[in-house]
């Protein structure tokens, strides 16, 4: 374990002050230990793996796509259009990264918060020593979102400055096969981003529960990563297509809804409100789990 993992087992709690001040320093008992939690996740390889797996696709095509002679056949209108507009290049890695890289990338911070804790033997300390329960669920629990959604937007970041590099900043054709302009193709793409991260935050939420709950490190990562793959599954059963719209994996191509001409809002908000039937219980169950944790148990 990191020297910065063991210091923040043995931060001394900090005294509470007045009733009155008390909303005024929880909030600020909280934004430190975001801070800190950023702070320990900076100092773990894993954080640099994610991030290295989250922009090593774009930069594999683009010299992929350089060094390849002859016609390039696609039939995706975004891989048609790579030559024309490299602000084809962050949706195409959208599609490409969507189902599975981009989850394990989740899964890797997600899975790990709080099991590392007791594979490492700190929680306890943690527990008795630094905050209340509900911080602390909290600060990791937002550490995780918020390394789930740099990783998003990093990719499309290394992806569009790529593909603009090597194809320039033009229109680009929506699947609707109408032409949008470079400026508003690029606030969809970010739109798109947002889109996707709905599915995949509530993928987050998932690995965050079994985090909290299998208390190992591996097993969560493992059981986050399996879960998408186990829906895919279930989605190809015959007999079962009417649970094809309420699969987590459905929602995670709703953000094409965005790309059509007019902008089709309909997956989107489908894909709102079932992902939180995913991602709103876990998140519930892994919270209440990690109240009632036995602390002199372990």
């Amino acid at each position: 374990m990191s020297t910065l993992g063991r210091q923040a087992t043995v931060e001394p709690a900090t005294a509470r002050p007045a009733p009155t001040a008390a909303g005024s320093w929880r909030s600020a008992r909280l934004r430190s230990l975001i801070a800190w939690e950023l702070r320990k996740l900076r100092a773990q390889k894993r954080t640099y793996l994610g991030l290295g797996l989250a922009i090593l696709p774009p930069a594999v095509f683009v010299i992929f796509w350089n060094l390849h002679q002859g016609p390039h056949r696609a039939q995706n209108v975004f891989a048609r259009e790579i030559t024309r507009t490299g602000l084809a290049m962050p949706v195409l890695m959208l599609l490409f990264e969507s189902f599975l890289l981009l989850p394990i990338i989740a899964a890797l911070v997600a899975g790990d918060i709080f099991a590392a804790e007791d594979g490492n033997g700190t929680l306890k300390t943690i527990l008795t020593r630094s905050a209340q329960r509900g911080q602390i669920f909290s600060a990791k629990a937002i550490t995780a979102l918020l390394y789930t959604i740099a990783a998003v937007y990093l990719a499309s970041a290394v992806a569009t400055a790529a593909g603009v590099a090597s194809w320039g900043f033009n229109s680009v054709k929506t699947l609707s096969g109408t032409f949008v302009s470079a400026p508003r193709a690029l606030l969809l793409i970010v739109a798109a981003d947002a889109c996707y991260l709905i599915p995949l935050l509530a993928l987050a939420a998932i690995g965050l529960m079994l985090s909290v709950a299998t208390r190992n490190s591996a097993a969560a990562v493992l059981a986050t990563v399996a879960a998408p793959i186990v829906l895919l599954i279930v989605g190809q059963i015959p007999g079962l297509e009417g649970t094809h719209p309420y699969l987590l994996t459905e929602q995670f191509q709703a953000w094409q809804g965005l790309m059509r001409t007019p902008t089709d809002w309909g997956p989107v908000a489908h894909s709102a409100w079932v992902c939180a039937l995913y991602g709103l219980p876990a998140l519930a169950i892994a919270y209440l789990t990690f109240l009632r944790r036995d602390v002199a148990g372990g």
